[in-house]
């Protein structure tokens, strides 16, 4: 199906914007020049660090890419009425962070390493980022961890830029196409990284729909374009998501092992190392869902992490930082898709043209069945 969105780029491969120094610009240009859709990762960043990026990636690439940005987060629970409970006590969550902070505390002195501020921000410099978005406007932006107003995606709009939203059910799809998004990224629960939830509900954990049915169940509540998103590895997963309805396959995993890719060595290699034999979800690393490789940190911490992002984000961030440094995988948050053990290790722009020519076979192989039948 032929969208604005897609008329942005001449093959249906969304390079995902993977926060934490993943998404590069070199990494973003090698797949808009490859004819992908690049993206940047402003989570985590400045907005002058942001911006800075985007100068660079222009330098690289006159083709379209895209910048994303994470929705602000709620107060704690209670914190938005201004009650902080009986006789002033703190709200549930945050006593649940100052747990949290004890059990780390080995971490801490098992890796020489002070336990960061947990409540050093929480709107990820949201508006500066968007005024600097609507100053210096970009091709495509992308949110997650929510929906913006209307009146936001409305000026994205006035300024040249299409908008996409994550979602992670129909209804959170429903609600991106009443805020007047161009379209939806719609996000299996297979997905490597953060899972793109409006709201964090503890209840709904394990509730998460599969990819193909996800496009399925979008597909029959919104008339938007979709963006699919989650495990999708080879040409073939592609020509699967778009043959369910989906107009673009958006891929991080695969990309993450790249030599442009940003990420840490020691990440790159865990993906296809026999020692992590599988995925899960988990909120040991930042208190939100996010799918990572399985190892010791998220064995021993993630049952006892509580629903708290960012803070936990931040309060792990000095040990994950020096994990890294000291190149212990068991550390680390090794955020990956369930095909992380096909990842491989191919040049960016390389590695586009290779998904092509997969998608094409299969699609030639699906059209031979239905003439043969």
């Amino acid at each position: 199906m032929s969208s604005a969105l897609t008329d942005l780029f001449p093959l249906p491969i969304v390079q995902a914007p993977m926060a934490g120094g993943v998404s590069v610009p070199q990494l973003a240009a090698a797949v808009s020049e490859a004819g992908g859709l690049g993206f940047l990762a402003a989570g985590y960043k400045t907005a002058d660090g942001m911006y800075q990026e985007i100068k660079q990636l222009r330098g690289l690439t006159g083709r379209p890419f895209g910048v994303n940005l994470f929705m602000p987060q709620p107060e704690y629970p209670g914190a938005s009425t201004g009650s902080t409970g009986a006789a002033g006590a703190a709200p549930p969550s945050a006593a649940a962070v100052d747990v949290y902070a004890h059990q780390l505390a080995g971490e801490a002195a098992w890796y020489e390493a002070e336990l960061g501020d947990p409540d050093c921000g929480r709107d990820d410099g949201y508006d500066v980022k968007l005024a600097v978005l609507l100053d210096s406007p970009v091709p495509v932006v992308s949110f997650h961890f929510g929906c913006p107003r209307r009146e936001v995606l409305d000026a994205l709009r006035r300024a040249g830029t299409l908008t996409l939203v994550t979602a992670t059910t129909p209804d959170e799809a429903r609600a991106v196409e009443r805020a007047g998004a161009d379209a939806v990224i719609v996000q299996g629960v297979e997905a490597g990284g953060h899972q793109g939830t409006h709201r964090d509900i503890p209840e709904n954990d394990g509730s998460a729909l599969g990819l193909l049915s996800l496009i399925a169940q979008v597909r029959e509540a919104v008339g938007l374009p979709l963006v699919a998103a989650g495990g999708i590895m080879r040409g073939s997963q592609i020509a699967a998501a778009l043959a369910a309805g989906a107009s673009a396959a958006q891929l991080g995993t695969a990309f993450l092992a790249t030599p442009e890719s940003g990420a840490n060595a020691v990440h790159k290699q865990a993906l296809t190392n026999p020692l992590f034999v599988r995925t899960a979800l988990t909120r040991a690393f930042s208190g939100r869902p996010a799918r990572g490789l399985v190892n010791r940190f998220m064995r021993e911490h993630g049952p006892y992490a509580p629903a708290a992002y960012p803070e936990i984000h931040h309060l792990t961030s000095p040990l994950r930082k020096a994990a890294a440094k000291a190149g212990d995988a068991q550390g680390m948050a090794l955020w990956a898709g369930q095909g992380h053990r096909m990842a491989r290790e191919l040049p960016a722009g390389q590695l586009v043209e290779v998904l092509a020519a997969e998608l094409e076979a299969a699609r030639t192989a699906l059209s031979s069945r239905g003439g043969a039948g």
